[in-house]
Protein backbone atom coordinates (compact mmCIF):
# COMPACT_ATOMS: atom_id res chain seq x y z
CA UNK A 1 0.00 0.00 0.00
CA UNK A 2 2.63 2.37 1.00
CA UNK A 3 4.76 1.58 -2.63
CA UNK A 4 1.48 2.27 -4.18
CA UNK A 5 0.80 5.68 -2.40
CA UNK A 6 4.97 6.73 -3.35
CA UNK A 7 3.75 5.49 -7.12
CA UNK A 8 0.77 7.50 -7.31
CA UNK A 9 2.57 11.05 -5.36
CA UNK A 10 5.42 10.80 -8.25
CA UNK A 11 2.56 10.44 -10.90
CA UNK A 12 0.62 12.99 -9.50
CA UNK A 13 3.40 15.57 -9.15
CA UNK A 14 4.74 14.46 -12.52
CA UNK A 15 1.70 15.49 -14.22
CA UNK A 16 1.42 18.92 -12.00
CA UNK A 17 4.54 19.84 -13.33
CA UNK A 18 3.84 18.58 -17.25
CA UNK A 19 0.64 20.43 -17.08
CA UNK A 20 2.74 24.06 -15.31
CA UNK A 21 5.25 23.68 -17.63
CA UNK A 22 2.76 23.22 -20.93
CA UNK A 23 0.76 26.22 -20.06
CA UNK A 24 3.95 27.84 -19.29
CA UNK A 25 5.18 27.22 -22.70
CA UNK A 26 2.12 28.63 -24.80
CA UNK A 27 3.37 31.68 -22.95
CA UNK A 28 6.86 32.23 -23.94
CA UNK A 29 7.77 33.87 -27.52
CA UNK A 30 10.83 31.78 -28.89
CA UNK A 31 11.89 28.15 -29.96
CA UNK A 32 9.60 25.15 -29.86
CA UNK A 33 9.14 23.78 -26.37
CA UNK A 34 8.87 20.42 -25.66
CA UNK A 35 8.23 18.73 -21.65
CA UNK A 36 11.30 18.06 -19.70
CA UNK A 37 13.78 19.01 -22.29
CA UNK A 38 12.50 22.19 -23.17
CA UNK A 39 14.43 23.47 -25.80
CA UNK A 40 17.61 21.77 -26.04
CA UNK A 41 17.10 19.50 -28.78
CA UNK A 42 16.91 22.70 -31.40
CA UNK A 43 20.08 24.20 -29.19
CA UNK A 44 21.94 20.91 -29.78
CA UNK A 45 20.95 21.16 -33.48
CA UNK A 46 21.89 24.66 -34.01
CA UNK A 47 24.91 24.48 -31.89
CA UNK A 48 27.41 25.36 -34.76
CA UNK A 49 25.72 28.08 -35.87
CA UNK A 50 24.20 29.39 -32.14
CA UNK A 51 24.34 33.23 -33.06
CA UNK A 52 22.42 33.04 -35.95
CA UNK A 53 19.77 30.10 -34.67
CA UNK A 54 19.19 33.36 -31.87
CA UNK A 55 18.90 36.15 -34.19
CA UNK A 56 16.75 34.11 -36.03
CA UNK A 57 14.37 33.33 -33.08
CA UNK A 58 14.43 37.53 -32.26
CA UNK A 59 13.41 38.64 -35.36
CA UNK A 60 10.27 35.74 -35.45
CA UNK A 61 9.31 37.29 -32.28
CA UNK A 62 7.94 40.62 -34.73
CA UNK A 63 4.72 41.55 -33.47
CA UNK A 64 4.58 39.34 -30.42
CA UNK A 65 4.40 41.50 -27.32
CA UNK A 66 7.61 41.30 -26.58
CA UNK A 67 9.31 42.39 -29.67
CA UNK A 68 13.31 41.40 -30.06
CA UNK A 69 12.86 39.92 -27.10
CA UNK A 70 12.56 35.60 -26.35
CA UNK A 71 12.43 32.98 -24.02
CA UNK A 72 14.48 30.09 -24.15
CA UNK A 73 14.17 27.01 -22.22
CA UNK A 74 17.11 25.47 -21.12
CA UNK A 75 16.38 22.91 -18.40
CA UNK A 76 19.02 21.37 -16.59
CA UNK A 77 21.71 24.62 -18.54
CA UNK A 78 20.00 27.84 -17.09
CA UNK A 79 19.20 28.91 -13.60
CA UNK A 80 15.85 29.66 -12.34
CA UNK A 81 13.03 27.32 -13.68
CA UNK A 82 15.13 26.70 -16.66
CA UNK A 83 14.74 29.80 -18.63
CA UNK A 84 17.28 32.24 -20.42
CA UNK A 85 15.81 35.80 -21.64
CA UNK A 86 17.00 36.96 -24.77
CA UNK A 87 16.84 40.51 -26.28
CA UNK A 88 18.18 42.08 -28.84
CA UNK A 89 15.89 45.62 -27.91
CA UNK A 90 18.10 48.71 -28.01
CA UNK A 91 15.74 50.15 -24.69
CA UNK A 92 16.13 46.67 -22.75
CA UNK A 93 19.65 46.89 -23.06
CA UNK A 94 20.08 50.52 -22.47
CA UNK A 95 18.11 49.43 -19.35
CA UNK A 96 20.66 46.47 -18.75
CA UNK A 97 23.62 48.96 -19.08
CA UNK A 98 22.53 52.24 -17.93
CA UNK A 99 18.92 52.81 -16.34
CA UNK A 100 19.15 49.60 -13.75
CA UNK A 101 23.22 49.02 -13.92
CA UNK A 102 22.87 47.97 -10.40
CA UNK A 103 20.41 45.12 -10.86
CA UNK A 104 22.27 43.63 -13.66
CA UNK A 105 25.60 42.50 -12.73
CA UNK A 106 28.05 39.73 -13.82
CA UNK A 107 26.55 37.58 -11.00
CA UNK A 108 27.95 34.57 -8.90
CA UNK A 109 28.05 31.92 -11.50
CA UNK A 110 29.90 34.31 -13.97
CA UNK A 111 32.67 34.95 -11.39
CA UNK A 112 32.56 31.82 -9.80
CA UNK A 113 33.72 30.11 -13.34
CA UNK A 114 36.15 33.17 -14.12
CA UNK A 115 37.72 33.59 -10.21
CA UNK A 116 40.63 31.23 -11.14
CA UNK A 117 41.76 33.09 -13.52
CA UNK A 118 40.39 36.42 -13.34
CA UNK A 119 40.38 36.94 -10.16
CA UNK A 120 38.18 40.14 -8.65
CA UNK A 121 39.80 42.05 -12.12
CA UNK A 122 37.72 44.49 -13.64
CA UNK A 123 35.95 42.15 -16.16
CA UNK A 124 35.21 39.78 -13.48
CA UNK A 125 34.44 41.91 -10.47
CA UNK A 126 30.98 44.12 -9.99
CA UNK A 127 30.37 46.98 -6.68
CA UNK A 128 32.95 48.82 -5.28
CA UNK A 129 35.66 45.92 -6.25
CA UNK A 130 35.22 47.20 -9.96
CA UNK A 131 34.66 50.57 -9.29
CA UNK A 132 37.61 51.44 -7.83
CA UNK A 133 40.04 49.40 -11.05
CA UNK A 134 37.82 51.28 -13.08
CA UNK A 135 38.54 54.56 -11.54
CA UNK A 136 42.14 54.35 -11.85
CA UNK A 137 42.18 52.60 -15.19
CA UNK A 138 40.21 55.45 -16.67
CA UNK A 139 42.78 58.20 -15.58
CA UNK A 140 45.37 56.16 -17.52
CA UNK A 141 44.01 55.11 -20.41
CA UNK A 142 42.16 59.02 -21.49
CA UNK A 143 45.98 60.07 -21.45
CA UNK A 144 48.05 60.74 -24.94
CA UNK A 145 50.99 59.07 -23.31
CA UNK A 146 49.20 55.62 -23.47
CA UNK A 147 48.01 55.95 -26.97
CA UNK A 148 51.24 57.15 -28.12
CA UNK A 149 52.58 53.84 -26.33
CA UNK A 150 50.18 52.32 -28.05
CA UNK A 151 51.21 52.99 -31.31
CA UNK A 152 54.79 52.60 -30.80
CA UNK A 153 54.30 49.05 -29.81
CA UNK A 154 51.61 48.40 -32.81
CA UNK A 155 54.04 49.86 -35.62
CA UNK A 156 57.55 48.27 -34.08
CA UNK A 157 55.03 44.95 -34.81
CA UNK A 158 54.16 45.68 -38.00
CA UNK A 159 57.65 46.80 -39.22
CA UNK A 160 60.00 44.26 -38.06
CA UNK A 161 57.66 41.49 -37.73
CA UNK A 162 54.36 41.32 -39.99
CA UNK A 163 56.26 43.07 -42.54
CA UNK A 164 58.58 40.07 -42.92
CA UNK A 165 56.01 37.26 -42.35
CA UNK A 166 53.91 38.63 -45.37
CA UNK A 167 56.39 39.26 -47.66
CA UNK A 168 58.17 36.09 -47.07
CA UNK A 169 54.47 34.31 -48.36
CA UNK A 170 53.66 36.44 -51.22
CA UNK A 171 57.02 36.40 -53.12
CA UNK A 172 56.67 32.11 -52.27
CA UNK A 173 53.09 32.05 -53.77
CA UNK A 174 52.59 30.84 -50.17
CA UNK A 175 48.89 31.45 -47.89
CA UNK A 176 48.72 32.56 -44.24
CA UNK A 177 46.55 32.43 -41.85
CA UNK A 178 45.71 35.95 -41.32
CA UNK A 179 43.51 34.89 -38.12
CA UNK A 180 46.47 33.61 -36.52
CA UNK A 181 49.04 36.09 -37.30
CA UNK A 182 46.63 38.91 -36.21
CA UNK A 183 46.13 36.99 -32.87
CA UNK A 184 50.10 36.59 -32.68
CA UNK A 185 50.18 40.61 -33.51
CA UNK A 186 47.53 41.69 -30.66
CA UNK A 187 48.81 39.43 -28.20
CA UNK A 188 52.51 41.01 -28.40
CA UNK A 189 51.23 44.23 -28.77
CA UNK A 190 49.01 43.99 -25.62
CA UNK A 191 51.62 42.22 -23.16
CA UNK A 192 53.79 44.58 -24.46
CA UNK A 193 51.94 47.52 -23.73
CA UNK A 194 50.03 45.62 -20.23
CA UNK A 195 53.45 44.52 -18.88
CA UNK A 196 56.05 46.20 -20.58
CA UNK A 197 57.06 42.17 -21.73
CA UNK A 198 57.26 41.21 -25.42
CA UNK A 199 56.10 37.30 -26.01
CA UNK A 200 57.46 37.65 -29.62
CA UNK A 201 54.68 35.03 -30.60
CA UNK A 202 54.70 36.79 -34.32
CA UNK A 203 57.90 35.57 -35.52
CA UNK A 204 58.91 34.51 -38.89
CA UNK A 205 58.73 30.66 -37.07
CA UNK A 206 55.50 31.43 -35.64
CA UNK A 207 56.55 29.88 -32.14
CA UNK A 208 54.29 28.55 -29.89
CA UNK A 209 55.00 30.53 -26.48
CA UNK A 210 54.11 28.58 -23.15
CA UNK A 211 52.71 31.47 -21.79
CA UNK A 212 50.30 32.03 -24.83
CA UNK A 213 49.71 28.53 -24.78
CA UNK A 214 48.69 28.23 -21.48
CA UNK A 215 46.60 31.38 -21.24
CA UNK A 216 44.82 30.08 -24.24
CA UNK A 217 44.26 26.93 -22.73
CA UNK A 218 43.21 28.40 -19.83
CA UNK A 219 40.60 31.01 -21.39
CA UNK A 220 39.09 28.12 -22.96
CA UNK A 221 38.94 25.43 -19.95
CA UNK A 222 37.44 28.31 -18.01
CA UNK A 223 34.49 29.38 -20.85
CA UNK A 224 33.84 25.60 -20.25
CA UNK A 225 32.70 26.02 -17.60
CA UNK A 226 29.58 27.98 -18.23
CA UNK A 227 28.29 25.10 -20.21
CA UNK A 228 28.08 23.00 -16.69
CA UNK A 229 26.18 23.44 -13.94
CA UNK A 230 27.92 24.45 -11.23
CA UNK A 231 28.24 21.76 -8.91
CA UNK A 232 29.47 19.36 -11.89
CA UNK A 233 32.60 21.83 -13.13
CA UNK A 234 33.13 22.34 -9.24
CA UNK A 235 33.69 18.51 -8.40
CA UNK A 236 35.89 17.97 -11.72
CA UNK A 237 37.79 20.59 -10.15
CA UNK A 238 38.27 19.18 -6.80
CA UNK A 239 39.26 15.55 -8.64
CA UNK A 240 40.93 17.69 -11.17
CA UNK A 241 40.17 15.46 -14.30
CA UNK A 242 39.32 16.72 -17.86
CA UNK A 243 39.52 20.68 -18.37
CA UNK A 244 40.03 21.59 -14.82
CA UNK A 245 43.24 18.97 -14.92
CA UNK A 246 44.34 21.25 -18.27
CA UNK A 247 43.08 24.60 -16.07
CA UNK A 248 45.26 24.05 -13.39
CA UNK A 249 48.56 23.20 -15.01
CA UNK A 250 47.50 26.58 -17.58
CA UNK A 251 46.80 27.99 -14.57
CA UNK A 252 50.81 27.65 -13.15
CA UNK A 253 52.52 28.76 -15.84
CA UNK A 254 50.59 31.77 -16.03
CA UNK A 255 51.21 32.88 -12.45
CA UNK A 256 54.83 31.93 -12.74
CA UNK A 257 55.20 33.92 -15.87
CA UNK A 258 53.28 37.18 -14.32
CA UNK A 259 55.04 36.66 -11.26
CA UNK A 260 58.51 37.47 -13.13
CA UNK A 261 56.79 40.15 -14.84
CA UNK A 262 55.97 41.90 -11.97
CA UNK A 263 59.39 41.15 -10.31
CA UNK A 264 60.98 42.81 -13.36
CA UNK A 265 58.42 45.74 -13.18
CA UNK A 266 59.41 46.54 -9.49
CA UNK A 267 62.85 46.74 -10.13
CA UNK A 268 62.21 48.90 -13.52
CA UNK A 269 59.30 50.58 -13.65
CA UNK A 270 58.15 51.81 -16.82
CA UNK A 271 55.54 53.87 -18.79
CA UNK A 272 53.69 49.92 -19.78
CA UNK A 273 50.22 49.56 -17.64
CA UNK A 274 51.25 47.50 -14.90
CA UNK A 275 53.58 50.11 -13.79
CA UNK A 276 51.56 52.55 -13.78
CA UNK A 277 48.85 50.63 -11.50
CA UNK A 278 51.84 50.08 -9.38
CA UNK A 279 51.76 53.64 -8.35
CA UNK A 280 48.07 53.73 -7.46
CA UNK A 281 46.52 53.41 -4.35
CA UNK A 282 42.90 51.84 -3.24
CA UNK A 283 40.26 54.08 -1.39
CA UNK A 284 42.12 53.03 1.77
CA UNK A 285 45.09 54.76 0.57
CA UNK A 286 46.74 51.20 0.47
CA UNK A 287 48.79 49.98 -2.45
CA UNK A 288 47.85 47.21 -5.08
CA UNK A 289 48.79 43.95 -3.28
CA UNK A 290 51.12 41.88 -6.01
CA UNK A 291 47.63 39.29 -6.76
CA UNK A 292 45.37 42.23 -7.53
CA UNK A 293 48.39 43.58 -9.74
CA UNK A 294 48.49 40.42 -11.68
CA UNK A 295 45.39 39.93 -12.24
CA UNK A 296 44.45 43.55 -13.07
CA UNK A 297 46.80 42.58 -16.04
CA UNK A 298 45.81 39.51 -17.16
CA UNK A 299 42.29 40.97 -17.46
CA UNK A 300 43.76 43.46 -19.85
CA UNK A 301 45.76 41.15 -21.84
CA UNK A 302 42.67 38.69 -21.92
CA UNK A 303 40.16 41.84 -23.60
CA UNK A 304 42.75 43.70 -25.17
CA UNK A 305 43.96 40.62 -27.69
CA UNK A 306 40.87 38.40 -29.06
CA UNK A 307 38.47 41.53 -29.36
CA UNK A 308 40.93 43.61 -31.62
CA UNK A 309 42.35 40.86 -33.83
CA UNK A 310 38.73 39.04 -34.04
CA UNK A 311 37.33 42.14 -35.62
CA UNK A 312 40.42 42.62 -37.95
CA UNK A 313 39.75 39.04 -39.37
CA UNK A 314 36.02 39.58 -40.41
CA UNK A 315 37.22 42.81 -41.96
CA UNK A 316 39.63 41.84 -44.02
CA UNK A 317 37.17 38.78 -45.12
CA UNK A 318 34.74 41.36 -45.76
CA UNK A 319 36.63 43.80 -47.34
CA UNK A 320 37.56 40.84 -49.81
CA UNK A 321 33.95 40.53 -50.75
CA UNK A 322 33.44 44.29 -51.20
CA UNK A 323 35.85 45.82 -54.19
CA UNK A 324 34.33 49.43 -53.65
CA UNK A 325 34.84 49.29 -49.95
CA UNK A 326 38.33 48.27 -50.71
CA UNK A 327 39.08 50.96 -53.31
CA UNK A 328 37.37 53.62 -50.91
CA UNK A 329 39.67 52.80 -47.89
CA UNK A 330 43.16 52.64 -50.38
CA UNK A 331 41.98 56.35 -51.79
CA UNK A 332 41.51 57.60 -48.37
CA UNK A 333 44.42 56.23 -46.38
CA UNK A 334 46.86 57.31 -49.84
CA UNK A 335 44.80 60.88 -49.75
CA UNK A 336 45.85 61.08 -45.77
CA UNK A 337 49.70 59.82 -46.87
CA UNK A 338 49.71 62.87 -50.30
CA UNK A 339 49.59 65.11 -47.83
CA UNK A 340 52.02 63.60 -44.98
CA UNK A 341 54.63 61.95 -46.84
CA UNK A 342 54.58 63.80 -50.17
CA UNK A 343 53.41 62.14 -53.89
CA UNK A 344 56.33 59.15 -53.76
CA UNK A 345 54.39 55.73 -53.19
CA UNK A 346 57.29 54.35 -51.81
CA UNK A 347 57.59 56.18 -48.48
CA UNK A 348 53.67 55.31 -48.16
CA UNK A 349 54.61 51.70 -47.15
CA UNK A 350 58.37 52.06 -45.89
CA UNK A 351 56.47 52.95 -42.20
CA UNK A 352 53.02 52.38 -40.65
CA UNK A 353 50.88 55.71 -39.74
CA UNK A 354 51.71 57.66 -37.38
CA UNK A 355 49.52 58.57 -34.42
CA UNK A 356 47.95 61.87 -36.51
CA UNK A 357 47.73 60.18 -39.74
CA UNK A 358 45.39 57.13 -38.37
CA UNK A 359 43.30 59.53 -36.77
CA UNK A 360 42.56 61.19 -39.75
CA UNK A 361 41.15 57.90 -41.50
CA UNK A 362 37.29 58.48 -41.49
CA UNK A 363 35.88 56.14 -44.19
CA UNK A 364 37.95 53.23 -42.46
CA UNK A 365 36.76 54.05 -39.21
CA UNK A 366 33.41 53.58 -40.31
CA UNK A 367 34.55 50.27 -42.65
CA UNK A 368 35.66 48.75 -39.14
CA UNK A 369 32.63 49.80 -37.25
CA UNK A 370 30.50 48.25 -40.03
CA UNK A 371 32.72 45.19 -39.53
CA UNK A 372 31.81 45.25 -35.11
CA UNK A 373 27.95 45.95 -36.47
CA UNK A 374 27.66 42.75 -38.36
CA UNK A 375 30.39 40.81 -36.57
CA UNK A 376 30.58 41.78 -33.12
CA UNK A 377 34.12 40.13 -30.94
CA UNK A 378 31.87 39.14 -28.40
CA UNK A 379 28.26 38.48 -29.80
CA UNK A 380 26.08 37.68 -26.59
CA UNK A 381 26.55 39.15 -22.84
CA UNK A 382 25.19 37.94 -19.99
CA UNK A 383 24.01 39.77 -16.95
CA UNK A 384 22.12 38.38 -13.31
CA UNK A 385 19.13 39.89 -12.17
CA UNK A 386 18.83 40.97 -8.64
CA UNK A 387 15.63 41.37 -7.82
CA UNK A 388 12.41 41.09 -10.19
CA UNK A 389 12.22 43.49 -12.81
CA UNK A 390 10.47 44.51 -16.34
CA UNK A 391 12.22 45.47 -19.42
CA UNK A 392 10.54 48.38 -20.77
CA UNK A 393 9.10 46.04 -23.76
CA UNK A 394 6.93 44.69 -21.03
CA UNK A 395 8.89 41.39 -20.55
CA UNK A 396 9.03 40.05 -17.07
CA UNK A 397 12.44 38.74 -15.50
CA UNK A 398 13.01 36.96 -12.10
CA UNK A 399 15.68 37.63 -10.19
CA UNK A 400 18.46 35.08 -9.89
CA UNK A 401 17.91 34.48 -13.32
CA UNK A 402 19.99 35.32 -16.67
CA UNK A 403 19.52 37.69 -18.37
CA UNK A 404 21.43 37.59 -22.35
CA UNK A 405 21.68 40.36 -24.47
CA UNK A 406 22.61 39.87 -27.95
CA UNK A 407 24.88 41.85 -29.86
CA UNK A 408 25.47 40.00 -33.22
CA UNK A 409 21.36 40.06 -33.27
CA UNK A 410 21.12 43.39 -33.32
CA UNK A 411 22.64 44.28 -36.34
CA UNK A 412 20.60 41.99 -37.94
CA UNK A 413 17.22 43.62 -37.31
CA UNK A 414 15.77 45.48 -40.00
CA UNK A 415 13.77 47.37 -37.38
CA UNK A 416 17.04 48.69 -36.13
CA UNK A 417 18.88 49.45 -38.99
CA UNK A 418 16.44 48.58 -42.03
CA UNK A 419 16.05 46.65 -45.07
CA UNK A 420 19.98 46.91 -45.83
CA UNK A 421 20.86 45.17 -42.47
CA UNK A 422 22.57 42.52 -43.42
CA UNK A 423 24.72 44.72 -46.11
CA UNK A 424 28.47 45.58 -45.69
CA UNK A 425 27.80 49.63 -45.71
CA UNK A 426 30.38 51.93 -44.24
CA UNK A 427 28.35 54.76 -45.34
CA UNK A 428 25.68 54.22 -42.53
CA UNK A 429 28.44 55.53 -39.96
CA UNK A 430 29.24 59.03 -41.60
CA UNK A 431 27.79 62.44 -41.98
CA UNK A 432 26.02 63.42 -45.47
CA UNK A 433 28.72 64.85 -46.83
CA UNK A 434 30.63 61.79 -45.71
CA UNK A 435 33.98 63.83 -44.29
CA UNK A 436 32.61 62.89 -40.26
CA UNK A 437 32.40 59.85 -38.35
CA UNK A 438 28.58 60.00 -37.15
CA UNK A 439 27.42 56.99 -34.36
CA UNK A 440 23.58 56.63 -34.51
CA UNK A 441 21.93 58.98 -31.86
CA UNK A 442 20.34 55.77 -29.92
CA UNK A 443 23.90 54.90 -28.49
CA UNK A 444 22.36 50.93 -27.27
CA UNK A 445 21.98 50.30 -31.29
CA UNK A 446 25.71 49.34 -31.46
CA UNK A 447 27.14 48.17 -28.36
CA UNK A 448 30.12 46.41 -29.76
CA UNK A 449 32.11 48.35 -26.76
CA UNK A 450 29.66 47.78 -24.23
CA UNK A 451 27.80 50.84 -22.94
CA UNK A 452 26.82 52.37 -19.79
CA UNK A 453 29.42 52.41 -16.99
CA UNK A 454 30.96 49.70 -18.78
CA UNK A 455 31.98 50.97 -21.68
CA UNK A 456 35.19 50.04 -22.97
CA UNK A 457 38.40 52.03 -21.74
CA UNK A 458 40.21 50.78 -24.78
CA UNK A 459 38.09 51.90 -27.17
CA UNK A 460 40.28 54.69 -28.85
CA UNK A 461 43.47 52.22 -28.48
CA UNK A 462 41.67 49.31 -30.53
CA UNK A 463 40.41 51.87 -33.12
CA UNK A 464 44.45 52.80 -33.59
CA UNK A 465 45.43 49.38 -33.31
CA UNK A 466 42.92 48.06 -36.08
CA UNK A 467 43.37 51.15 -38.14
CA UNK A 468 47.70 50.44 -38.06
CA UNK A 469 47.27 47.19 -39.09
CA UNK A 470 43.83 46.79 -41.96
CA UNK A 471 46.33 50.50 -43.59
CA UNK A 472 49.22 48.56 -43.12
CA UNK A 473 48.06 45.20 -45.20
CA UNK A 474 45.81 46.91 -47.55
CA UNK A 475 48.47 49.21 -48.76
CA UNK A 476 50.63 46.70 -49.50
CA UNK A 477 48.33 43.75 -50.80
CA UNK A 478 44.85 42.56 -51.91
CA UNK A 479 43.92 39.47 -50.53
CA UNK A 480 41.85 36.77 -51.94
CA UNK A 481 40.55 33.81 -50.20
CA UNK A 482 41.96 30.43 -50.72
CA UNK A 483 39.97 28.30 -53.04
CA UNK A 484 38.10 26.36 -51.10
CA UNK A 485 38.65 27.78 -47.57
CA UNK A 486 35.45 28.12 -45.12
CA UNK A 487 34.65 30.84 -43.46
CA UNK A 488 32.54 30.01 -40.39
CA UNK A 489 31.79 31.09 -36.89
CA UNK A 490 33.17 29.54 -34.19
CA UNK A 491 30.94 28.88 -31.36
CA UNK A 492 32.61 30.42 -28.38
CA UNK A 493 31.96 33.68 -26.36
CA UNK A 494 34.38 35.18 -28.91
CA UNK A 495 33.72 35.28 -32.47
CA UNK A 496 36.82 33.26 -33.38
CA UNK A 497 36.74 32.21 -37.29
CA UNK A 498 36.88 28.19 -36.73
CA UNK A 499 38.93 27.50 -39.39
CA UNK A 500 41.02 30.97 -39.48
CA UNK A 501 41.21 32.92 -42.43
CA UNK A 502 43.40 31.64 -45.00
CA UNK A 503 44.37 33.88 -47.82
CA UNK A 504 46.61 34.64 -50.66
CA UNK A 505 48.48 38.09 -50.91
CA UNK A 506 48.99 39.55 -54.08
CA UNK A 507 51.28 42.59 -54.50
CA UNK A 508 49.62 45.83 -55.07
CA UNK A 509 50.62 48.20 -57.49
CA UNK A 510 51.45 51.41 -55.64
CA UNK A 511 48.62 53.90 -57.19
CA UNK A 512 46.36 51.74 -58.44
CA UNK A 513 43.36 50.73 -56.27
CA UNK A 514 41.90 48.07 -58.28
CA UNK A 515 45.40 46.23 -58.36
Amino acid sequence: METLLVIYSVVVAASAYLLWFSLLARRLTGPKVWPLVGSLPLLFMNRRRIHDWIAGNLHATAGAATYQTCTICLPFIAQRQGFYTVTCHPKNIEHILRTRFDNYPKGPQWQAAFHDLLGQGIFNSDGETWLIQRKTAALEFTTRTLRQAMARWVNRTIKTRLYRILDTAANEKKSVDLQDLLLRLTFDNICGLTFGKDPETLSPDLPENPFSVAFDSATEATLQRLLYPGFLWRLKKIFGFGAEQRLRKSLDIVENYMTEALAVRKDNPSDDLLSRFMKKRDVEGNLFPDGILKRIALNFVLAGRDTSSVALSWFFWLVMNNQDVEDKIINEITTVLKETRGEDPRAWIEEPLVFDEADRLVYLKAALTETLRLYPSVPEDFKYVVSDDVLPDGTRVRAGSTVTYSIYSVGRMKSIWGEDCLDFKPERWLSADGDRFEPPKDGYKFVAFNAGPRTCLGKDLAYLQMKSVASAVLLRYRLSPVPGHRVEQKMSLTLFMTNGLRVYLHPRALGNTSA
